[in-house]
């Protein structure tokens, strides 16, 4: 019998950019297709795809794609992977929703195949029969699967919590999870981000008691609350909130119009009449009958709270008697951005609350272990989440019983391939990462990212030169034009010594009876950037130009 191959693209040793491929003979399907969000070193960046040349290069297997839930990081990257491999997407009502969103903002609706599964479901993709399970999250409508493949069922968890008490809809469906592991589960591939945190998630609901007691504690004040876009439940309760201390809402944000939206569209979120107000709007009412939800919680700079922070956000402006909420936990990476978003805003007099008002989306140490117990895995496959935490559920899973040579801490690209009795990895897969900037995909790799951070550390400079084309005689130059390395009106006199060095690299190379142009540019440019380091300690982009006329 042949082996199911369980090959992730990504989604290990980062947040995001989750997307795993299953493959048992000539049948692919795909879970997830996510984004990952630049780190501070990708210069003008503005998102990160995953590399799926394995999956294009065996097009004609894949069978589909199986999202777990609306966030970016799952769903993200579909509009630009399903231009090259266009197959049909399975998820939930909410979740397919927000991809239809995004397919359209790229006139890509009419092109990809979609279809809405229901809890309890399974679809049937060739060798492969995905069951769709009921999980809670920081988002609705978010599903495990239950992988039924020849050589045994594979449990994918998708992020998830254990919420007895979600906003919307029901807790997640334990008693499926013990009935699989009942009949016997081949693997399991659990989300792994909150591996290192002790205890249980909190309900999503106490952050509403939270959000009503900040709210009946400053009656007399505007509330301004930044939090995540696609937490539907949080904002829902917010409204709640402002609904019963007669508020009315505005919401600010481009991404937060678009999922409340679609989030409307689709029921999952309740907006009674008369409740909401355009930004426009927020003058006609006294400050403390308006509650203002925006985007920005991360610190993006962008975003519309950040803007407000900085006062140059064009409808809103801070005041020192405003109430600002920030509903959510700073992303790894984001503290600096988060931490100067609330000293711009308490600068500005304004009070400023980021404690106790939120919880995770995540399960916590003892959520994985029920997990665990339930589903009963032969082998334990760690996924979504740095090393750190993929260790850290590894370690959990040895002391609920699983042999260590049963867990597997895969690294993107990985082939690991399992039978009912086995598992080992055999093989590696191109993997990698695709920088998107603008409309550009894959256009900036890491060549022009370098020139990108070396541009930004010390600046650039042109020598520009021109020659006579018959004799090769210098005419004029050699001129310097330098951007971001030296305010050049206070620096004349090394610029000065700058063109001496660059003429006397230009003598040098006539007197030696050097006229290839080239070789004369490479003169100028080791000569000068050795003296700019001397003298400067700094090694700025240089490009010498030369001009014949």
């Amino acid at each position: 019998m042949s082996k199911l191959k369980i090959i992730p693209l990504g989604g290990l040793d980062q947040i995001g950019m989750n997307i795993t491929a299953f493959e048992y003979e000539e049948d692919i399907i795909v879970v997830d297709c996510g984004l990952a969000f630049p780190s501070d070193d990708m210069l003008g960046i503005d998102l990160v795809i995953p590399d799926v040349s394995y999956l294009e290069d065996n097009y004609e297997k894949v069978r589909g794609f199986f999202i777990t839930h609306g966030h970016e990081d799952h769903i993200g990257a579909l509009p630009y992977i399903l231009r090259r491999i266009n197959v049909p997407i399975y998820g939930t009502k909410l979740t397919m929703a927000l991809i239809d969103g995004k397919l359209e903002e790229l006139g890509l609706e009419n092109k990809a195949r979609r279809k809405i599964v229901k809890y309890g479901q399974t679809v049937s993709a060739g060798h492969f029969k995905v069951e769709f399970i009921r999980t809670n999250h920081s988002i609705a409508d978010a599903a495990a699967f239950a992988i039924h493949t020849p050589v045994g069922t594979v449990v994918h968890t998708g992020d998830f919590k254990v919420d007895y008490t979600p906003v919307f809809g029901d807790p997640i469906n334990l008693a499926r999870f013990a009935e699989l592991g009942q009949k016997g589960v081949l693997a399991l591939l659990c989300d792994s981000t909150n591996a290192l945190r002790e205890g249980f998630t909190m309900s999503e609901r106490t952050v509403g008691r939270t959000i009503q007691s900040i709210f009946d504690e400053n009656a007399g004040s505007r509330i301004i609350v930044a939090t995540f876009a696609s937490n539907v439940d949080r904002v829902q309760q917010i409204i709640n909130a402002a609904l019963k201390c007669g508020r009315k809402v505005a919401v600010d944000g481009r991404s937060m119009v678009r999922v409340l939206g679609t989030a409307a569209e689709v029921g999952y979120i309740d907006l009674p009449e008369g409740t909401m107000i355009s930004l426009e709007e927020i003058g006609n009412y006294p400050k403390e009958k308006v509650v203002l939800i925006t985007t920005g919680s991360q610190g993006e700079s962008m975003a519309s709270l950040p803007r407000m922070a900085a006062s140059i956000h064009r409808k809103v402006t801070i005041d020192p008697t405003d109430v600002i909420i920030l509903s959510s936990t700073p992303i790894p990476g984001n503290e600096k951005a988060v931490s100067k978003v609330i000293n711009d805003l308490t600068a500005q007099g304004a009070k400023v609350i980021f404690q106790d008002v939120h919880v995770s989306g995540h399960a916590c140490q003892e959520e994985i272990k029920l997990i665990y117990s339930l589903v009963k895995p032969r082998f334990a496959v760690p996924l979504h989440g740095e090393f750190r935490h993929r260790t850290a559920q590894a370690g959990l899973a040895a002391d609920l019983g699983i042999p260590r040579e049963n867990i597997f801490l895969l690294e993107a690209g990985d082939v690991l391939e399992l039978d009912e009795e086995s598992a080992c990895v055999t093989d590696k897969v191109q993997n990698g990462r695709i920088l998107v900037d603008g409309l550009g995909v894959g256009d900036v790799g890491n060549i022009v990212l370098r020139d990108r951070q070396l541009l930004a550390q010390h600046g650039i400079l042109v020598l520009v030169t021109v020659f006579e084309h018959k004799s090769g005689k210098l005419i004029a130059g050699p001129d310097i034009v330098t951007r971001g390395f030296v305010y050049v009106r206070e620096s004349e006199e090394l610029m000065e010594e700058a063109r001496e060095v660059a003429y006397t690299a230009i003598a040098s190379c006539q007197s030696r009876g050097i006229t290839d142009w080239t070789r004369i540019k490479t003169e100028m440019k080791d000569e000068l950037s050795d003296f700019l380091w001397k003298r400067m300690r700094r090694s700025p982009m240089i490009i010498p130009i030369i001009m014949e006329i």
